[in-house]
């Protein structure tokens, strides 16, 4: 049930056609995984636990650096040199106290991401580059586990909402390819994004309207633009060939 004072809190969003008090309580009742606190999880995180997610648990293996606050949001000036999941921790938890937040200063990789996703509702790509983000589409399908993708480059976004065992997933769309160098970014472009992101979550865990599913968005900022793309399921991927 919800406390008086969430009624309070998400009052304008409990008013939402379609979400409601029993949607809240869904909201409330869920645990994201959210992997990365830069430039795509600092937004996330805010308005994951802006819109009251129960639990939102956060890994990421860095610290606050002067050149990430342009798009970090997350972290301030006083952050540099602290790890960034105690930074991003810190800050929800004053913004939200009734979320609950957890925080992993791991390096994430094939051997820990599925202990990390295990018994989340959703997992959240916020990772800044593409082996990482194979990892997690791979835990993703193993667990069953909705995967809302999305990435960034200068002014363009891309993102992409993957349903194991029903859409196609990132391994269908990239096909094993990947990029070493790391892009520009201009500040609003994570934030977009992730927003789309977070979008993505609470629609998918209140059952409200359609999900970027087997359809992959991209957002073109210089020309003010989106685009979208068709993504069929490869019977031949590696990751998703075998689900049905």
């Amino acid at each position: 049930m919800l406390t008086p004072l969430e009624l309070t809190r998400y009052a304008r969003q409990i008013i939402i056609p379609g979400l409601g008090e029993a949607g809240q309580e869904k909201l409330k009742k869920a645990c994201v995984f959210l992997a990365g606190a830069g430039g795509l999880g600092s937004p996330a995180a805010l308005y994951l636990a802006a819109a009251g997610i129960g639990k939102i648990r956060i890994a990421d293996f860095d610290t606050v650096e002067l050149s990430n606050l342009n798009r970090q949001v997350l972290h301030w000036t006083d952050d540099v040199g602290r790890l960034k999941v105690e930074s991003a921790a810190s800050k929800l938890r004053r913004l939200n106290p009734e979320v609950e937040i957890e925080a992993f200063n791991v390096h994430m990789s094939g051997e820990n991401l599925e202990k990390l996703a295990a018994g989340s509702d959703v997992i959240v790509d916020a990772m800044d580059n593409l082996q990482t983000r194979y990892f997690l589409n791979q835990v993703a399908q193993i667990l069953r586990i909705p995967f809302m993708h999305g990435a960034v480059s200068g002014l363009e976004g891309r993102a992409m909402t993957v349903l194991p065992g029903e859409t196609a997933c990132l391994m269908c769309l990239y096909r094993g390819a990947d990029v070493k160098v790391k892009p520009p970014v201009l500040g609003a472009t994570p934030a977009l994004i992730a927003s789309l992101q977070v979008t993505e979550v609470i629609k998918y865990l209140t059952g409200l309207g359609q999900l970027l599913a087997g359809r992959f968005l991209i957002y073109d900022g210089l020309n003010m633009r989106f685009a979208e793309i068709q993504v069929s399921r490869d019977p031949h991927c590696p990751h998703c060939g075998s689900q049905g």
